[in-house]
């Protein structure tokens, strides 16, 4: 199901190229909107596993997930 997280570390067009760039060959197709504050990440996550991993990696690249 598609899943929204926020981020209020995402700051730009490069925050969000890396986070695609990164990411998307694990987790597919990844929505970054720098529209709104905190920003939003839209992606399909399948199971509690796949989100921990996604907010780990998201970690790792710097950018926390809101809870």
């Amino acid at each position: 199901m598609k899943k929204t997280f926020k981020s209020d570390k995402i700051s730009c067009e490069k925050c969000k190229n890396l986070i695609k760039v990164s990411l998307e060959d694990e987790f597919g197709s990844i929505d970054v909107d720098l529209t709104k504050i905190p920003r939003e990440v839209t992606l399909e996550i399948d199971n509690q596993s796949q989100e921990d991993k996604f907010k780990d990696e998201m970690k790792d690249l710097g950018f926390d997930i809101l809870d």
